[in-house]
């Protein structure tokens, strides 16, 4: 059974190695350029037709944005604006969003995948279905090196709908008209699929129209029938009895964030830790306090109870005078200590071209330059600072993995904090409830 478990991993080193030497050390397809905009005007996306993704969603709020293919990252997407109900032009957020890695070690040591740098995660993309982009639309992905499982350049690969997520918000304004006010919110969904041997990488981006981003990658597909061979605690067994043991293993996907709020890349980044103290006596209940630490310099972060972290515009305020911001919202994550650049959450790292992988970064990032996004991190202070947010999930394997296996899910959210002056869904007949508007009863 190991021998199985080799050839398949001399077979998947050997695809990602034809695939390269095709690419002669290209890894960007057709699209916009890759180069780190210019602090940039807040208008539209400056992208073609082709594409461009702009999508007014039923409460008025717009998203724009941009994106291009590259076959090792995937879909990229750039420039990417949130213009909500209110505001007379678009509120830029992002320089772009991307993939930044995949890591994937077994629990005996026997086998480790970096599925974006090593195996091309971009050229496994896959051709959808029009039952799985349902009211949307199915953009045609250029593939330069040809999809690894389609046979051809031309996926039907990116999805672009709407989807309902439930309760915007719910108020019952009791002491006045006595009505309740409630608002079905919606998203715009953009994703791909995209294949690594076993494993089907579904990578989503939902812009909610109240201004948040969520960011998920669900693993689906199959689990791997060559990795059925681990002993006790490091697998579970599948199917009759124990004969089949599958291996446990890890699922470490690195996003890169880089703001540009308000149309500058010259943002701020801030830690706020909160703490509880006991009662202070009889008849005190507990007190709670919340520092603000400004990060200047490179830092590899680790998320603690009560600890959140925001990237500042200088660039601009909302309508009340505060200076706009985005919170990240980290997801469940399960933290792998096994190597250096899973030991941390999240890194604000001052922007460089060449690091675009939190691990096996490609060469060209000059002598002494790190491989890998812990090595990135070294004092440097903060003008551009660039996110990259490490969620993690632990796969020990169950029956109901098979067959297929359902999608399980892991990511994070940006939310904004203090882009609008107010909730940007608010009703009509409560927008004049800025502030303390009960001040007066």
């Amino acid at each position: 059974m190991r021998v199985n478990r080799f050839s398949r991993a001399r077979r998947r080193t050997a695809l990602g190695l034809a695939v390269a030497a095709l690419a002669a050390g290209v890894t960007t397809g057709a699209g916009p350029a890759t180069a780190q905009p210019k602090a940039a005007p807040t208008a539209a996306a400056d992208c073609s037709t082709a594409y461009r993704i702009e999508q007014k969603l039923a409460s008025g709020t717009t998203w724009r944005m941009c994106w291009r293919f590259e076959s090792k990252a995937g879909i990229v997407l750039e420039s990417i604006s949130y213009q909500p109900p209110g505001e007379s032009r678009p509120i830029k957020v992002l320089n772009s969003a991307r993939l930044a890695q995949i890591h994937v070690p077994y629990d005996d040591g026997l086998s480790e995948y970096n599925d974006l740098t090593r195996y091309n995660f971009g050229n496994g993309l896959m051709n959808l279905t029009a039952a799985e982009c349902p009211g949307g639309t199915i953009k045609t992905v250029k593939v330069p090196n040809t999809s690894y499982y389609e046979g051809h350049p031309n996926i039907k690969g990116l999805c672009t709908t709407t989807r309902s997520r439930g309760h915007a918000y719910r108020f019952l304004n009791a002491d006045q008209d006595g009505k309740v006010y409630q608002a079905q919110g919606k998203d715009l969904l953009v994703y791909t699929v995209n294949k690594v041997d076993w494993y089907e990488y579904i990578t989503e981006w939902r812009f909610q129209d109240d201004g948040t981003i969520n960011m998920n990658v669900g693993a689906t597909g199959s689990l791997s029938p060559w990795d059925y061979d681990a002993g006790d605690g490091r697998s579970w067994p599948i199917g009759k009895g124990s004969a089949a043991k599958a291996d446990s293993h890890s699922h470490n996907v690195f996003w890169k964030l880089n703001f540009a709020l308000d149309g500058s890349s010259k943002t701020k980044v801030e830690q706020y830790d909160s703490k509880v103290s006991a009662p202070a006596g009889q008849g005190a209940g507990p007190t709670a306090k919340t520092t603000r630490t400004k990060v200047t310099k490179e830092l590899a972060g680790d998320i603690k109870n009560m600890r959140w972290w925001r990237v500042v515009s200088t660039a601009g305020k909302n309508k009340d005078g505060h200076p706009r911001s985005y919170e990240l919202v980290p997801g469940p994550t399960s933290k792998y200590s096994g190597r250096s650049f899973t030991k941390h959450d999240v890194y604000f790292t001052e922007y460089k071209k060449c690091e675009q992988y939190a691990s096996e970064n490609q060469p060209g990032c000059g002598a002494g330059a790190g491989s890998s996004v812990d090595k990135f991190v070294n004092g440097q202070t903060l003008t551009r600072p660039v996110v990259w947010m490490n969620i993690g999930f632990h796969h020990i394997a169950r029956d109901e993995d098979q067959q297929p296996m359902p999608v399980h899910w892991q990511g994070f959210s940006i939310a904004p904090r203090d882009v609008t002056a107010m909730n940007p869904l608010t009703p009509a007949a409560l927008a004049g409830q800025n502030g303390n508007w009960n001040s007066g009863s």
